[in-house]
């Protein structure tokens, strides 16, 4: 008899210890709005429309969330607490703990697993607050990145559908574009494909831009194709502008097999209006994971490492030895450096699908024409266009949770105490926890308690009008005059957040505001003179000390530098970060026998950017006639 179950289980992997988070972040997203501004002004074959996409949205600060930007390499045997879908022909395993990631996927009649199922649980530096996981299914709410909450908990739920079928809520209000996010995933009896419903509210009276992708990672071999029903691609390569090209075949080679390319590179595949949304990675024998959604998520990307030893070093950085994964996405505009504008109280919905798709292998490693019509064909017959449309008609009956599998943060609890969000038996956000307790206490008193370090930021209408009147009544402390500099800086303001920060300075010298004012500072000389002060407050606050470091190499005090790390104690100055502030600051000083000793003991920097090429260019400044070693060689493109 056909059956389908959700249930609770304990997921075993090798893991780090989880991120934790530190520091406020007070930039924005320098890395799009660069390329958003190159495309503006030189990219080829680019319409008014997205040009007006790429004009707009991208925000001036990450406020209100801080990095996560603590964790290391070691891992150990962990239990992840788990949600498992199930039917007969596929089990579905979803992490609510981690951004509601669907981490496995598995065709039980051939026990084939269709994504990239990461052997170990290892953060890196590749989110917009650093830590990132690879594989799986990441869901991707806010702006161009890999989205806050995709190393943080999300609430879930079981409910039941009309039909009796079990359903998997997860559900967050991310808090950067103040939008309720909610999940339901559920897999009826003998279907071929998970099916995930996705709504985005904008509770607020304000427009706000909107950013959605789908990342799925899936094995990568040489004879991987991705295909969808695209003939043109917009195409960045991490060296050039954004330029619309045809695709696959250019220059002689055929980039629907990402396995083959030698470098990282992202193809936004721009499909027709009339066609239907899908993509597809298929191996060699025409089988692989096929997703396909209704019509609001319009596009479809393919991303891809590259064979170079950087992209090679990538991978396993991310996933250990022999685990080569590409990327399949699908977003609600045409690329990730785009941004939609969503209406004051509007709310958007779609529906995906994800599932095994057999094509015949002589049509999919034909031609393009062959593969696409093929592929379309066969998902044609594995999930007709109508089956979608009904699976996203049926969502919009499922009812109120049953029972809480996983809580997730307290900060939608708090949004509902202070009157900015309804309170829905949908989405029973719980109650605020010890991080809201003093915002609590600011919506009681009128006034936020003191507190060093400071309470976890906030941001929004409501909190900027409790801070401004609380001290604008002549008894302002530094710390709520610090979070009124914030939630000014957070919206758009830095000349009223610097006023704030220098009121809080005169109340009371704080690494907090020192450092605060050293992000808004004109030149590097006086940035770096105020986080020299900030980290003599606090100089066992690792992460203050790393951008004390960085402020100073930016303003060409290297000797400063050295004399710094000179006086922190041992197992400080081991810290991957310090150990590559050392080596440059030696460098500059012209001492390349104290760079290439630190290059040969080892530097490991944990918290490696994506796209950084710190080490590997030291190790090339100071032996230019050696390859860059692998464990150095991070380069996702050619020099």
């Amino acid at each position: 008899m056909p059956t389908s179950s959700l249930r609770t289980a304990p997921l075993p992997i090798e893991g780090a210890a989880d991120p934790t988070a530190s520091l406020p972040i007070l930039h924005g997203v320098p890395t799009a709005a660069v390329t958003a501004a190159a495309v503006t002004a030189h990219g080829d074959g680019l319409d008014e429309e997205l040009r007006r996409g790429l004009r707009y949205g991208r925000p001036a600060t990450l406020l209100p969330y801080t990095r996560q930007d603590r964790y290391d390499r070691r891992r150990s045997p962990r239990e992840l607490p788990s949600v498992v879908l199930e039917n007969e022909l596929l089990t579905a395993t979803f992490l609510p703990g981690y951004g509601g990631r669907l981490w496995s996927l598995v065709h039980r009649p051939t026990g084939r697993e269709l994504l990239h199922r990461n052997p170990v649980l290892q953060p890196a530096n590749l989110a917009l607050r650093d830590a990132w996981l690879a594989g799986g299914v990441e869901w991707n709410l806010g702006t161009t990145g890999h989205w806050p909450l995709t190393c943080e908990p999300l609430h879930a739920a079981r409910v039941t559908a009309p039909d009796g079928t079990p359903v998997l809520r997860m559900f967050a209000f991310e808090r950067l574009r103040r939008l309720v996010l909610r999940i339901d995933a559920w897999l009826p009896a003998s279907s071929p494909a998970l099916y995930v419903h996705v709504e985005v509210h904008n509770p607020s009276g304000r427009e706000a831009p909107v950013y959605w992708w789908s990342n799925t990672a899936v094995p990568q071999t040489p004879d991987t194709r991705v295909v969808a029903p695209a003939d043109h691609a917009f195409h960045f390569d991490y060296r050039s502008d954004l330029r619309r090209l045809a695709f696959p075949h250019r220059e002689g080679a055929d980039h629907s097999y990402p396995g083959r390319a030698a470098h990282a590179a992202d193809h936004f595949l721009d499909l027709p209006p009339d066609e239907r949304r899908w993509i597809a990675a298929l191996d060699a024998d025409g089988a692989g994971l096929v997703q396909t959604s209704t019509a609001r998520l319009r596009g479809r990307k393919v991303f891809c490492w590259g064979t170079s030893p950087g992209g090679r070093h990538w991978q396993e950085w991310l996933s250990g030895p022999d685990r080569p994964y590409l990327e399949i996405q699908a977003g609600l505009a045409r690329t990730q450096l785009e941004h939609l504008p969503m209406p004051a109280g509007a709310t958007w919905s779609w529906t995906e699908a994800y599932g095994l798709l057999q094509v015949d292998p002589r049509a999919v490693h034909g031609s393009w024409q062959q593969a696409r019509k093929a592929a379309a064909e066969a998902l044609d017959l594995l999930l007709p266009p109508a089956e979608l449309d009904r699976a996203q008609a049926a969502a919009t009956a499922f009812g109120e949770p049953e029972e809480m599998l996983t809580e997730g943060q307290g900060w939608a609890a708090l949004e509902i105490e202070a009157g900015r969000l309804p309170a829905s038996a949908l989405l029973p956000f719980g109650h605020p926890g010890p991080e809201q307790r003093p915002w609590q206490g600011l919506l009681a008193t009128g006034a936020l308690p003191v507190s060093d370090p400071p309470a976890t930021p906030v941001t929004g209408e409501r909190w900027r009008a409790l801070l401004e009147e609380s001290t604008g009544r002549g008894a302002a402390d530094w710390h709520s005059l610090y979070h009124l500099g914030l939630v000014r800086l957070a919206d758009g303001e830095p000349g009223p957040a610097r006023e704030a920060w220098l009121r809080s300075l005169a109340d009371r010298r704080t690494p907090w505001v020192l450092r605060a004012l050293a992000h808004l500072a004109e030149d590097p000389q006086t940035a770096a003179d105020l986080l020299a002060e900030a980290h003599e407050l606090r100089p066992d606050l690792m992460e203050l000390g790393i951008e004390t470091l960085d402020a100073l190499l930016r303003a060409d005090r290297p000797a400063a530098a050295l004399t710094l790390i000179g006086a922190l104690p041992h197992p400080v100055r081991d810290h991957g970060r310090i150990r590559l502030a050392e080596a440059t600051a030696a460098f500059t000083l012209g001492d390349h026998e104290l760079v290439r000793r630190l290059l040969a003991e080892g530097i490991r920097v944990d918290n490696m950017r994506e796209g950084e090429v710190s080490l590997d260019a030291l190790w090339r400044a100071v032996h230019p006639d050696r390859p860059v070693p692998p464990d150095y060689d991070f380069r996702m493109s050619e020099d």
